[in-house]
């Protein structure tokens, strides 16, 4: 899997859509996009046990807009609102005082989550449980919630041995070279007494199909297509025969 693009930024533009949405002059570009990466480092590594899958940054004028999408978002909003709260305050510290909407959008399904099931393995590579089992649950978690298709490696000093080596298992199908397939991809490091292990995944979720307009369509939508002038045609009535 080293040779292979990002299957998210190669569906960039579309079935995926950009992490940081907005628009700025040359000069504040760089201020904005470190400010972004800044936002996001944030935000995972104050809640690094809610079970985040992405950060997505909206910005308009002087406000920004953050929607976090997480398994457990009781952990990020806290009692009565004041985790939230404190978060907020520490974002309009990092992007100089403008001002924050924070959108907590939970995830319904998260055993097929390409993010999260890396990090619950790597996680569980950390608490010595053999890689092999936690690869082999996460696939069968996955395809029993839905998934089409799903692919992990991990890559490492696995089980401790000398000599660093790569083992993954696929199930189901995975198609990378279909712009059209909903694949996502998540990545995450386990920390290990042996050094680090890195755990690849891929789901397949499905194709997106875009609709293409059609005469069905357009009589749904209350739009009526008439035939074009020069070729109308009509038809003079019979003579009766004499």
């Amino acid at each position: 899997m080293g040779q292979k693009v990002n299957p998210i930024s190669f569906r960039l533009g579309v079935v995926k859509t950009w992490g940081s949405r907005w628009y700025a002059e040359k000069k504040d570009f760089a201020r904005f996009l470190h400010e972004d990466i800044k936002v996001k480092k944030h935000v995972l590594h104050t809640f690094n046990q809610a079970a985040i899958a992405s950060v997505e940054i909206e910005r308009a004028s002087d406000k920004i807009r953050v929607n976090i999408h997480t398994a457990r978002p009781g952990v990020i909003i806290g009692r009565k609102g004041a985790d939230i709260d404190r978060l907020r305050e520490d974002l309009q510290t990092i992007t100089g005082n403008k001002e924050i909407h924070i959108n907590i959008r939970e995830i319904k399904n998260p055993s097929i989550e390409a993010q999260l099931i890396a990090e619950n393995i790597a996680l569980q590579l950390e608490k010595r449980i053999a890689f092999r089992r936690a690869m082999k649950k996460a696939i069968q978690r996955a395809m029993d919630s839905g998934a089409k298709g799903i692919k992990i490696q991990t890559k490492g000093r696995l089980a401790g041995s000398e000599i660093a080596r790569a083992e993954g298992y696929l199930e189901g199908k995975v198609p990378l070279h279909t712009l059209r397939a909903d694949v996502d991809y998540g990545f995450a490091e386990s920390q290990t007494t042996y050094g680090k292990i890195g755990v690849k995944v891929i789901v397949y979720k499905g194709d997106i199909i875009q609709k293409k307009h059609s005469p069905d369509a357009a009589e749904t939508k209350g739009e009526t297509l008439t035939e074009p002038a020069d070729r109308a045609t009509t038809e003079a009535p019979h003579a009766p025969d004499a």
